[in-house]
């Protein structure tokens, strides 16, 4: 009844019954869990919950640009970081023209790198306005 065609490589009745176990299990567990679970509903049941400290303000306040930033920046070297596993993983294959290249592209990052860190991107510290001119830069007065 369920078979596959003279070239796809066999029947299809084990991948059906895998199927069907994998729905059967997942039905099993929610239909438990309905009937096992708790229905009660207390008034700290919604408020969230993050390794025991109670919450201080809103959960939909604003989030400041840095951690975006800083998230991006972690995304983009991690990405630096696998292909130089990759590279070294095939290094003999791909000789000196690969290890040029690979050469190429961290003197970029790093330069990169160097260029966020001189635009202050990575700086967390609050920003202090400049002193102005003829004050000194502790902030006290010469007179």
């Amino acid at each position: 009844m369920l078979h596959a065609a003279p070239d796809a490589g066999g029947p299809l009745w084990p991948l059906v019954v895998y199927f069907l176990a994998v729905l059967l299990l997942t039905g099993g567990i929610v239909g438990v869990s309905w009937v096992l679970g708790q229905r009660h509903r207390a008034r700290t049941t919604d408020e969230p919950f993050e390794s025991g400290i109670k919450p201080t303000g809103s959960a939909s306040q604003r989030v400041s640009v840095r951690f975006y930033l800083l998230a991006m920046f972690f995304v983009i070297f991690d990405l630096e970081t696998m292909f130089l596993i990759t590279w070294a993983i095939a290094y003999r294959r791909v000789g000196w023209a690969g290890y040029g290249a690979m050469v190429l592209f961290v003197v970029t990052l790093l330069v990169t790198l160097a260029y966020l860190w001189r635009q202050g991107a990575l700086d967390w510290s609050p920003r202090r306005p400049l002193p102005a001119r003829g004050d000194s830069p502790d902030g006290v007065s010469p007179h």
